[in-house]
């Protein structure tokens, strides 16, 4: 049975002129193969959670990163046993690159491109029994930790990103994945329930 859980719900913060960033980090299971989606960049934090579940850094299988921003990626050389996905493509320590087709393999985990915050953007898509379609958005949707934001349809499509690449892309990005989800986990912050 499909199971998601947000191992660290991320951040975006400055104290004292120091900015302190992780993104969310959500460990999948599917069909007998564990998967973390943006390990993020707070080593203490993964650890704990992980070890919180019953895992250890050996148990997973897949790592799956929305874009490749450190406060995303950092965390990911530390899974040694496990395959690193892409919007594209799996890559494996021996050096291997193949296409992934939008799909972890002999799963039902999907890889959807949301390019905009990034070129390379993407999300992930669950269905799940309990809380229908979750989308692990990344920084299609984030924000500051503090920010109150109306999770309306017309908040989230106009809410400013300082780190954007394209705003077009960004827009249609952030259309597609409210048409879809029922729930959206963010890439810096809690997760909401889609108006869809």
């Amino acid at each position: 049975m499909l199971k998601v859980k947000v191992l660290i719900e991320g951040y975006a913060r400055e104290e004292s002129g120091i900015e302190f960033a992780s993104s969310s980090v959500v460990l999948i299971r599917d069909n007998g193969a564990n998967v973390i989606v943006d390990p993020g960049m707070n080593r203490k934090m993964l650890l704990d959670g992980l070890a919180h579940e019953g895992f250890k850094i050996e148990d997973i299988n897949y790592v799956i990163l929305t874009h490749t921003h450190i406060d995303h990626s950092l965390l990911s050389g530390i899974f040694c046993n496990a395959k690193i996905l892409d919007d594209s493509a799996i890559y494996s320590f021996d050096g291997r690159i193949s296409d992934h087709g939008g799909k972890i393999p002999n799963s039902n985990i999907e890889i959807i491109k949301t390019p905009g915050h990034d070129q390379f953007h993407c999300s992930v898509l669950i269905n799940t029994e309990d809380l229908g379609k979750v989308i692990i958005a990344g920084d299609v949707f984030w924000w500051k930790e503090g920010e109150e934001l109306e999770k309306n349809t017309q908040s989230l499509l106009d809410y400013e990103d300082p780190y954007v690449k394209d705003k077009e892309a960004l827009r249609k990005s952030r259309e597609k994945i409210l048409g879809m989800a029922d729930w959206i986990i963010p890439g810096h912050g809690k997760m909401f329930k889609s108006n869809k």
